[in-house]
């Protein structure tokens, strides 16, 4: 049994190494996506004929997410809810019944035992009187307890609140495009404004030729030429790769990148930068090799793999295009 143990033990062990190293071999076409889209980036792109299912989620990106949840200050029922008071049943009362009954209860058992029928309902009785008593000592103290107003002081507050600007107001033309804006009305989010934009077969021959570069780029570990062609915040998850994989003592080599179909998604321009989506499917020799001995730990160096991926290309004005996003496609 000792024997057998040990032999699944090592097993175990040799199934998790491989594992591993598939995990590092794929992660970059297998998991999600990186980078940012703009506005867009939480957004999924258009399926194409070259992508037809869906892209992958951007899941590492410096983008920040709209939040969706309402808040108490610009939702009055939620508010109301929040500080309403305990009813008496869940409040200090609801404790103090429990306490009672319960009391009583044992002391019935313990004294009287099962039979003690008569015990029972005195103690109904005597639960009765006190939730009266309570009852009516927290509707006295309550009514004392509030605030008293003076007729004209109430008068006086309802029409300066009738004669005053309303707290919160449409901008006008002028303040959202970049005047002056106080109060309310600066606080209040303004939609980004997206148009449409057109790339044509000049920018399409560019991404092909960026899509080897960065491809070769990334297979030698070449920084300074990843920096030219992608974002700086596409570039820092690059890095991050790049380094994970030096860390575990392994180098990824990439070449003989050739695109074998590719279309555009979607084009826009948003806050002066022009964006790009293009699904892009490519054959390339893709393998994991051992930084020391240079021996192939996994993928095939001599046969050519299939990989779909949806890109995203960003840029200023005058500027060139750089990557800005790269994400898989689901199965």
């Amino acid at each position: 049994m000792q024997r057998f143990g040990r032999v699944l033990a090592i097993a175990a062990i040799g199934v998790a190494a491989m594992m591993t190293v598939v995990d590092v071999a794929d992660a970059r076409r297998a998991g999600g996506g990186f980078g940012s889209r703009g506005s867009r980036t939480f957004s999924a792109p258009p399926v194409t004929r070259t992508a037809p299912a869906p892209a992958a989620p951007i899941d590492r990106t410096m983008t920040p997410r709209q939040s969706t949840q309402p808040s108490t200050a610009t939702n009055p029922a939620s508010q109301n809810r929040t500080n309403a008071r305990p009813g008496f049943f869940n409040g200090f009362g609801g404790s103090m019944l429990g306490g009672l009954m319960m009391g009583g209860l044992i002391g019935m058992l313990l004294g009287h035992g099962i039979g003690g029928g008569i015990g029972f309902l005195g103690l109904l009785l005597q639960v009765g009187l006190v939730v009266l008593l309570i009852s009516l000592a927290m509707r006295f103290f309550g009514r004392n307890q509030r605030p008293a107003y003076s007729a004209p002081a109430a008068a006086a507050r309802s029409s300066a609140a009738a004669g005053a600007a309303p707290s919160f107001r449409i901008p006008r033309i002028g303040e959202a495009m970049g005047g002056a804006a106080t109060g309310a009305s600066a606080a209040a989010p303004v939609p980004v404004q997206t148009d449409e934009i057109s790339v044509g077969q000049d920018d399409l021959d560019r991404f092909e030729a960026m899509l080897k570069d960065v491809q070769a780029a990334y297979g030698a570990e070449d920084y300074a030429a990843l920096r030219k062609l992608t974002t700086p915040e596409a570039m820092s998850y690059l890095a991050e790769e790049l380094s994970d994989n030096a860390t575990k003592g392994l180098k990824n080599e990439v070449r003989d990148v050739h695109l074998v179909q590719g279309d555009l998604a979607e084009a826009w321009r948003e806050n002066g930068t022009e964006y790009a989506t293009v699904a892009m499917r490519y054959e390339s020799i893709d393998v994991m090799r051992d930084r020391a001995t240079g021996r192939v730990v996994s993928g095939n160096a001599d046969e050519a793999t299939d990989a779909v991926e949806i890109w995203t290309f960003a840029r200023k004005p005058g500027a060139d295009w750089q990557v800005s996003a790269i994400q898989g496609v689901e199965a």
